[in-house]
């Protein structure tokens, strides 16, 4: 498995780079934002790791720049920053993943491992799963709704894949927690609630029909009510 670091501190990034090449993984590295996107637009990366605070451009104009060039491979930022507002800035410029610094090497195997395994068996043999007037092509990871092309990262492409597989069905936000981000549930953050609205606005904003509904103190539901 092949992992983009982009970070411009050179003892974390010996430390980072180590770690992960004792877990197998190979590690190719960027010390800005510009080799960074570079290097991203050139290799077929299992996973970006990025610094928001990068000489060139910072990590978030780097994830603005990597959705707009249909990149759509999985970012995991790491920053200094830890409040909620931001992790949504950093969520909202299309990362999939946000680890504030400092943290446990651990914890950054478990996110990667979160962002990049792929699936249980799946529940459908189709490559295209569908609610009402949307449609998920797994094939081609592209989600369109009454025909209209709807841009989604990693992560909301594979909630929404959750969502769609268990449509009809209540699902928790601990239940989201260890299905999608492989994680205990954190009661403290909002990350999850955080996901699930930026994926309501996408697929249900611009349409008459809403598909993802909240049922409080309980989880959500995608579905369609009549």
């Amino acid at each position: 498995m092949r992992i983009l670091l982009i970070e411009d501190e050179v003892k974390t990034v010996r430390i980072i780079q180590q770690g992960l090449e004792e877990q197998q993984y190979e590690v190719d590295v960027a010390y800005d934002g510009p080799m960074g996107f570079q290097l991203a637009s050139r290799h077929p990366y299992s996973l970006i790791i990025t610094d928001i605070i990068l000489p060139g451009f910072n990590g978030l104009e780097l994830c603005k720049k990597l959705r707009e060039a249909q990149i759509a491979t999985p970012v995991l930022m790491l920053t200094a920053l830890g409040t909620t507002d931001d992790k949504i800035v950093g969520l909202d410029a299309g990362a999939d993943d946000y680890l504030a610094k400092p943290f446990e090497f651990r914890e950054l195997v478990a996110r990667i491992r979160a962002l990049t395994r792929r699936g249980s068996a799946p529940l459908q043999t189709t490559n295209v799963l569908k609610i009402a007037d949307l449609e998920m092509d797994l094939d081609m990871k592209s989600v369109t709704r009454g025909g209209k092309t709807i841009p989604l990262t990693a992560k909301e492409f594979g909630l929404l894949e959750y969502f769609i597989r268990h449509q009809g069905r209540v699902i928790s936000k601990v239940e989201l927690a260890e299905k999608i981000w492989d994680v205990t549930f954190d009661t403290g953050t909002n990350v999850i609630e955080v996901y699930v609205n930026f994926l309501r606005k996408k697929i249900d904003k611009d349409f008459t029909v809403k598909l993802l509904h909240t049922h409080i103190g309980m989880g959500y539901v995608l579905k369609v009510i009549n």
